[in-house]
């Protein structure tokens, strides 16, 4: 699925010439530069198995890609397969955050410090 999107931004980007038939739609070459290192930094996470890292990543991606479309920057034929890719996403990444450290244990209780007098005052004064 990463490949996928990855593959779909890198070829994005670029002008049409007059006199030719219509070239396929792309996106503004910025925004597939910039989507295209969002896509290879999720997937350089997943390398070093940071899914938490990456799953953020591709929630951030899904969030910019969105704002593009409502921005009017993507081309209508794009739209389907890239919302489906970048909706798919993060769906398709476990985050699984490292367990928390043991807690350490109590010292036992050994009843000293309390305000009581052991052994002090007692017995009766005769003397």
């Amino acid at each position: 699925m990463l490949v996928g999107v990855a593959a779909l931004l890198a070829g994005c980007g670029g002008s049409a010439r007059r006199g030719q038939p219509s070239p396929p739609p792309r996106l503004p070459r910025a925004l597939a530069q910039t989507w295209s290192r969002e896509a290879n930094a999720i997937a350089g996470a997943l390398a070093v198995n940071d899914g938490c890292a990456a799953e953020q990543r591709a929630g951030q991606l899904r969030t910019e890609v969105i704002a593009a479309i409502n921005a009017g920057r993507v081309a209508r034929p794009l739209l389907e397969p890239l919302t489906s890719a970048v909706n798919a996403l993060p769906a398709r990444i476990t985050c699984t955050p490292p367990a928390p450290p043991p807690k350490p244990e109590k010292p036992p209780k050994h009843g000293h410090g309390h305000g009581h007098d052991k052994g002090d005052n007692q017995g009766g004064g005769d003397g």
